[in-house]
């Protein structure tokens, strides 16, 4: 890996964009190698914490220590074009980062934090607490155990939890009935990960399924107790899954950005660029790539679905860094105000990525050569596993019924 300059101690804008770019050129170059190995991405995380990259999200401060969400998401998004399954791990590592502001005190969250950025920590897991089946029950179960509590229970993941350093869950107590969020340890001894083989696409996002066989959690590690009514949820709370909603919004636009930009360059490359049906067609003298009547018309069309997208992604980025700013005295119209444009962002990026990357592979290869030596159908499978976690429709719908009735988007940690 080339050398990237440390930023430990920075916190001009620029810099951490000009280092995430050399990170990003860095990862481009063996991408659809690493993609088809599909092997755990130690290596990938190596080269982010050589550039500082885990630690970018700490709050900023007089000792350097981070920077903002919306840096944090063009890095997301910068290295989701050259790796989208390595945007993803970074983009949820970045949203539980923040689980102690969410939902633990200031002052807890300071040393959290501190310590995490400081040992360049990855962070896996998720916050949110699934509904308990009236058999089975949860999940995630914490059985107190002294001034702590012992958690048991296994449950999948879609990122991190095979190489994370910590994880951020959501468990309820056996007791009360409470459901907490806690910090615990992957390395202790009752915790087994088994990776997931064989994905369609985003192969190195280190998911898997993850047990708990009577794990200490000591009572510094419950960063907080999240009330079931949703009426008595904090808004700031619940920008929890509007956060890493919007982070996979920025990996999706970053997949369509990077399949965009390595078509463009197969196209300048010469006649294989132009699709199947137009080559062997052989009505007319081929003109050069840049001169092609068809080629122009897609690249123009494909170009203002990204450019639509992105003007829709950053008024939500926009609003989503006001709302974390606000911190707890954030209101409930103004979260419902962020959830909209958050779930417009959804909706329209999740199209365009769709409609992009298949697009691409007709203007690259043709959909006869898909998994040939070029490898676009990465981008293609990235984009339809990462937007098929969303539901468009549901989104439009809280859309209309927030534009029509007034109607604000439920509170809650579902994300």
């Amino acid at each position: 890996m080339r050398s990237v300059p440390s930023v430990k101690s920075c916190t001009d804008e620029e810099i951490w964009r000009r280092v995430t770019h050399e990170v990003a050129d860095d990862l481009a170059v063996d991408a659809l190698a690493r993609d088809r190995a599909g092997k755990p991405p130690f290596d990938e995380l190596a080269r982010l914490r050589e550039a500082g990259l885990p630690a970018l999200l700490a709050p900023p401060g007089p000792d350097g220590r981070g920077t903002d969400w919306r840096t944090a998401c063009a890095v997301i998004r910068e290295i989701a074009a050259a790796d989208g399954s390595i945007g993803e791990l970074l983009g949820r590592h970045y949203v539980l980062s923040w689980s102690a502001r969410f939902f633990s005190t200031p002052e807890r969250a300071d040393g959290l934090e501190l310590r995490a950025g400081t040992e360049q920590w990855l962070w896996g897991g998720a916050v949110d607490l699934p509904d308990a089946e009236p058999v089975t029950g949860p999940d995630l179960t914490l059985t107190p155990a002294g001034s702590g509590y012992l958690l048991t229970g296994c449950r999948s993941f879609a990122a991190g939890v095979t190489v994370a350093d910590r994880l951020a869950l959501g468990a309820v107590c056996s007791d009360t009935g409470e459901s907490l969020v806690v910090c615990a340890d992957p390395a202790h001894p009752g915790v087994a990960a088994a990776p997931e083989h064989d994905r369609l696409g985003q192969r190195l996002t280190a998911a898997g399924r993850i047990s708990f066989d009577g794990v200490p959690v000591a009572a510094d590690q419950v960063l907080g107790t999240v009330p079931r009514d949703e009426h008595a949820l904090a808004p700031f709370a619940t920008l929890a899954p509007l956060a890493l909603r919007l982070a996979l919004v920025h990996v999706s636009l970053g997949i369509a950005e990077g399949a965009l930009a390595e078509a463009r360059d197969i196209t300048r490359a010469g006649p294989r660029g132009r699709p199947v049906a137009e080559r062997d067609a052989g009505a007319y003298a081929a003109p050069p790539p840049g001169a092609d009547p068809y080629l122009l018309l897609a690249y123009g069309e494909l170009v203002t679905d990204i450019h639509t997208a992105a003007a829709v992604v950053e008024s939500a980025s926009e609003a989503l860094a006001r709302g974390l700013r606000a911190g707890p005295g954030l209101g409930v119209d103004q979260r419902a105000e962020i959830a909209v444009l958050v779930a417009a962002a959804e909706a329209v990026t999740s199209r365009s990525a769709m409609r992009l990357t298949t697009r691409v592979l007709e203007l690259t290869q043709g959909a006869d050569s898909a998994a040939g030596p070029l490898g676009f159908d990465r981008f293609w499978r990235n984009a339809r596993v990462l937007t098929a976690q969303t539901a468009p429709t549901r989104r439009l719908r809280d859309i209309g019924d927030h534009y029509l009735n007034g109607t604000h988007p439920p509170l809650t940690l579902h994300a």
